[in-house]
């Protein structure tokens, strides 16, 4: 989301995003014209609700013949009144405070995926390459335990977690630890 920051000085208008040089917008108070720098992630259609103006008068004025293309840092003059200019700066402010208040109400989320572990990952993979529904004969699931090993263990459904689980108790009660269960595997071709 953008982060908006304004500066209202004796009349004049300035407007620019954290970061990035001040863009004046107030060239001349005489004529009404003001200068708007492109930030990143500016639009045309945005700078022109901002200020209340019509897309084409900012596009014309500036010799924009693609309204969907403007750069960053460019420069671009319109007139508008000083009330107008106001009325741009409130709208920035109701933003911001729009955007500091979806900030603070953002919930903190800190996920902690755990890992299974390279041993148990390549176990998987090779018995079942993760499919749920893998099955040879009575070997059923994720870790292709027999039926009489699912009965004491479990993961007889298509639940991930499930199978995951049954094949974990299985593995620390038979060789402690995948790393073991891996072992055996490759000397002997199952686990």
């Amino acid at each position: 989301m953008k982060k908006f920051a304004l500066l209202i000085a004796a009349g004049a208008v300035s407007f620019f995003v954290a970061g990035a040089q001040p863009a004046n917008a107030d060239d001349s108070a005489a004529n009404n014209q003001k200068t708007y720098i492109v930030q990143s992630g500016d639009t045309l259609s945005f700078i022109a609700n901002l200020f209340g103006i019509d897309v084409n008068s900012i596009a014309q004025q500036n010799n924009i013949a693609n309204i969907d293309r403007i750069n960053a840092g460019q420069p671009l003059k319109f007139e508008i009144d000083e009330a107008t200019a106001q009325n741009a700066v409130n709208r920035v402010q109701e933003l911001q405070q729009k955007q500091d208040e979806i900030s603070a109400a953002a919930p903190k989320i800190d996920i902690q995926i755990p890992s299974i572990g390279e041993a148990l990952q390549t176990l998987i993979n090779r018995e079942s390459g993760g499919n749920v529904n893998a099955s040879n004969g009575d070997y059923f699931g994720i870790g292709q335990l027999s039926s009489q090993l699912r009965a004491v263990y479990g993961g007889n459904s298509t639940d991930y977690n499930d199978q995951l689980n049954a094949m974990q108790a299985y593995i620390r009660d038979t060789y402690g630890t995948p790393e073991n269960a891996l072992a055996h595997s490759n000397a002997y071709g199952w686990y």
